[in-house]
């Protein structure tokens, strides 16, 4: 009788686990208290075979780096990986506990420091109905940047309606905040330069002179470290490219120099340097400024009404 009552307690145990490991897993919109200003994350989670635990997390900055394993006890989880950008050598250690629909727990720096984090579950923003869309907004204009505005002093400048940055400086964000959008931009990059068009200060879309190189999550057309492009169709360096951007919830399809390069793909999160984790929220086109010397023109965002 003791055999039987151990065996279904044992059954129980099990089922209880696999119902813990169901409720954490899913995609999580992170803040993070660093210094007392909130800095995003976003965290990923997902079994891999019948009890392992795996994901991805991006941390502030950066991309979303792979977690091998993500060990759940008593509703409490962790899991560690190494550095990437950041200025240290030891891995970055993460630890929370889930209360429901929120996560919360402490994440140790690659530096030694502890910042305490919050997050409750990402939005899937999937929409039920096909976009209206409104009056295309053309966002250059007068030559002049007063549709946009920069946090700190600004190096862009508009010339013959080019929007331009010459030296590595700061972003630059529109005034205005949108939800879906179809957007038309061209830029220009020197060789070696990095940009970057954030849709929502969200989703980076990766501007490189990736001319030659094979497909890449940190090459021309990604978004980011989560999505590649199935093609490399960037021009010369210092020749002009387009991108047509079409963002519906968090499906989006990107056309680079007139090929379809990302066709209606789900992004999974945040990427590294968004404006914050709060995907349901509208947010501005934001242009990548301190990578280097870049140039945008032609930039029209055609709002869903």
């Amino acid at each position: 009788m003791s055999l039987l009552l151990t065996f279904f307690l044992a059954i129980i145990s099990n089922n209880l686990y696999a119902v813990e490991k169901d409720t954490l897993k899913g995609s999580w919109d992170i803040t993070i208290d660093v210094g007392g200003k909130p800095a995003p994350a976003w965290l990923e989670i997902r079994r891999s075979g019948r009890t392992t635990l795996v994901g991805q997390f991006m941390c502030v900055v950066g991309s979303a780096r792979p977690i091998s394993e993500i060990h759940l006890k008593d509703g409490k989880f962790s899991f560690a990986i190494p550095h990437q950008w950041e200025q240290g050598s030891n891995d970055l250690r993460v630890e929370g506990k889930i209360e429901g629909e929120k996560i919360s727990g402490t994440l140790q720096t690659v530096d030694g420091k502890t910042q305490n984090w919050t997050g409750v579950r990402a939005p899937t923003l999937r929409r039920t109905a096909v976009p209206v869309w409104g009056k295309p907004i053309h966002l250059i204009k007068d030559n002049s940047v007063k549709d946009w505005h920069a946090e700190g002093t600004s190096q862009w400048v508009v010339e013959k309606g080019i929007l331009r940055s010459p030296k590595s400086g700061v972003n630059l964000f529109t005034n205005e905040k949108f939800n879906d959008f179809k957007l038309h931009i061209e830029f220009r990059i020197p060789k070696g330069s990095n940009s970057g068009v954030y849709l929502r200060g969200r989703y980076e879309v990766q501007v490189t002179d990736g001319k030659g190189l094979e497909p890449a999550l940190d090459q021309m057309g990604a978004i980011y470290g989560l999505l590649v492009p199935n093609e490399m169709v960037a021009k010369e360096a210092g020749e002009w490219n387009s991108y047509d951007i079409t963002l519906i919830g968090k499906m989006v399809t990107l056309v680079a120099n007139g090929k379809t390069v990302i066709s209606n793909q789900y992004i999974p999160g945040i990427t590294g340097g968004a404006i914050d984790s709060n995907e349901a929220e509208p947010g501005p086109i934001f242009l990548q400024g301190d990578h280097g010397p870049v140039e945008y023109r032609n930039i029209i965002i055609t709002p869903a009404k």
